[in-house]
C-alpha cells in the first residue's frame, strides 16, 4: 500500500523525476562502461601476452615493439636480421622462439609469416583443413574466415604493406589451406603463412620494382613483422618447399619464451650491447600503459560519481520541496492511522524507486554505449569488448553507493516527515 503511494508520489512532479533519472542513468552508465571496459581490455591484453616472456626486435620504442608484434596494433619499429637472430632463438636459455615476418595484407587484415608454433601459443586449432605447409599456403583466423565469407581452397591476392589501399600483388595467389578456430585473441584477425611466403613474395615485388626503373618505394616496408623460427615441425616439410636463402633475409620480430627466469632479466640489457636489436617484456610495457589508461578511467570515474552526487541532490531538492506542498496529506494519513515510521518508509521508498531505476537505465544504456564502442576499436584495432557480461563485484558495489546516495537524500526530508505535527499542520488548512 504504502509502496504503492509511493510510486505514485514518486510522479507527482514528472519533470523533477525525469530530472534525477536522467543524472543518475547518466552516471552509472559512465560507470558501467569503464568498469567493463577496464575489465575486458586488460583481460585481453594479458591473455594475448601469455606465454611471451620478451619480444626480440628492431631497436626503437619497447612499447611500440610490444604493441605491433604481440597486438599487432601498431606500424612495426623496423626489421631484423634473420641469421642474426636466428644465434639467439638457437639459446639454450630459450624454450620456444616464434619468429613473426609482417607482408602484405588483405582487405586491411595482416598476413604474418610464422611457425605452427603461433598458432599453438594460441591454442588455436585447425577447424577445417590444415596447417600451412607450402609457400603461399595460409590460415586464416575464425573472424577472418566470418567476415570476408572465406574458407579452405579458396585464393585471394594480397596488398602491399599494411595499408589497405597497398599495391596488390597479382604475381602469387595466396591459398587458403585452413582456417583456425575461435580464440577470441589476436590471432582471430591474422592470417598466417610460412616465413618463406613472406620472402618470395618480398623479393618478387623487388624485382619487379626493378624492372620498372628502380623506383625504389620499398624502403619503408620490408615485410615488417616477424617471427620466424623453425623448429622441428618444420623440417618435415623442407623437401615440399623450396629453400630460400636465408642469408641477408629479415624478420620483424620474435616472441620468446624461456626455461627460467634468467634470460628474462639479462637479456634486455645484453641484446642491445651486443647487437642492433632489443628485447622487450611485454609484462613491462603493458604495465605502463595500464598505468597510464587506469590514470584517464580514475578521472572519468570521479566526474561520473560527481554527476551521481548531484543527482542525490537534486532528489533532495525535489523531495525536500514536495514535503511543503504534501504536509496536509501526510497529515489526513496520520489521522487515517498511518504512524509516523509509515511516514519516514514513504518518503525514502520514494528515493529508492528513483535511484532503482536510475541504475537499471544507467546499466542498460552503459551497455548500449559499450556495443558502439566495441563496434568502432573492432574496426580499428581488431578489439572487440562483449556488452553483456557482467563484473559482479565492482556493479555490485555500484549499485550500493546509488542506494546509499537515494538514502542520504531522503534522510531530512524524511525525518520532517516523521516529526509532522498533525494539529497543527491540520489547523493551519
Amino acid at each position: 500500500m504504502i509502496t504503492k503511494l509511493a510510486w505514485r508520489n514518486t510522479w507527482f512532479k514528472p519533470l523533477n523525476t525525469t530530472l534525477s533519472i536522467i543524472l543518475l542513468t547518466a552516471s552509472v552508465a559512465i560507470i558501467t562502461v569503464l568498469i567493463l571496459l577496464q575489465k575486458q581490455f586488460e583481460d585481453q591484453f594479458s591473455s594475448n601476452a601469455d606465454g611471451v616472456d620478451l619480444v626480440l626486435g628492431a631497436q626503437g620504442s619497447p612499447l611500440q615493439l610490444i604493441l605491433s608484434s604481440v597486438y599487432q596494433v601498431d606500424a612495426p619499429t623496423g626489421n631484423i636480421d634473420y641469421p642474426e637472430a636466428k644465434k639467439w632463438m638457437e639459446n639454450p636459455f630459450v624454450k620456444t622462439a616464434i619468429p613473426l615476418a609482417f607482408g602484405d595484407n588483405y582487405h586491411g587484415f595482416k598476413i604474418v609469416g610464422t611457425t605452427p608454433d603461433y598458432l599453438a601459443k594460441y591454442d588455436a586449432k585447425i577447424v577445417s583443413g590444415k596447417i600451412f605447409e607450402n609457400n603461399f599456403e595460409v590460415v586464416i583466423g575464425s573472424e577472418i574466415a566470418k567476415k570476408l565469407n572465406l574458407k579452405a581452397g579458396d585464393t585471394f591476392f594480397g596488398s602491399h604493406g599494411d595499408a589497405e589501399e597497398g599495391e596488390v600483388h597479382e604475381e602469387h595467389a595466396y591459398k587458403i589451406v585452413g582456417v583456425a578456430s575461435k580464440t577470441g585473441k589476436v590471432i582471430d584477425n591474422l592470417i598466417l603463412s610460412n616465413i618463406q611466403s613472406v620472402w618470395a613474395m618480398h623479393d618478387s615485388h623487388e624485382h619487379a620494382e626493378e624492372a620498372e626503373h628502380d623506383h625504389g618505394h620499398e624502403e619503408g616496408h620490408v615485410h615488417e613483422e616477424g617471427e620466424a623460427h623453425h623448429h622441428d615441425h618444420d623440417h618435415d616439410h623442407d623437401h615440399e618447399m623450396p629453400q630460400i636463402s636465408e642469408e641477408g633475409k629479415e624478420i620483424t620480430a620474435v616472441l620468446l619464451k624461456f626455461r627460467n627466469k634468467m634470460g628474462i632479466v639479462t637479456w634486455p640489457r645484453m641484446i642491445p650491447q651486443n647487437t642492433k636489436m632489443q628485447a622487450a617484456s611485454p609484462a613491462i610495457e603493458i604495465n605502463r600503459l595500464f598505468t597510464l589508461f587506469g590514470i584517464g578511467l580514475q578521472a572519468l570515474q570521479y566526474l561520473a560519481y560527481g554527476i551521481m552526487l548531484i543527482s542525490g541532490i537534486s532528489i533532495f531538492i525535489a523531495l525536500y520541496n514536495t514535503l511543503k506542498e504534501r504536509k496536509y496529506e501526510f497529515a489526513l494519513l496520520r489521522v487515517n492511522g498511518a504512524t509516523r515510521f509509515q511516514l519516514l518508509y514513504l518518503v525514502v521508498i520514494e528515493s529508492l524507486i528513483l535511484c532503482v531505476l536510475g541504475f537499471l537505465f544507467g546499466t542498460i544504456v552503459g551497455r548500449i554505449a559499450l556495443t558502439f564502442i566495441s563496434g568502432s576499436s573492432e574496426e580499428e584495432f581488431k578489439m572487440s569488448f562483449n556488452p553483456f557480461e557482467f563484473v559482479w563485484e565492482k556493479e555490485g558495489f555500484l549499485f550500493l553507493v546509488t542506494i546509499f546516495v537515494g538514502i542520504l537524500a531522503a534522510v531530512i526530508p524524511a525525518v520532517k516527515a516523521y516529526r509532522l505535527n498533525i494539529s497543527k499542520t491540520l489547523a493551519n488548512a
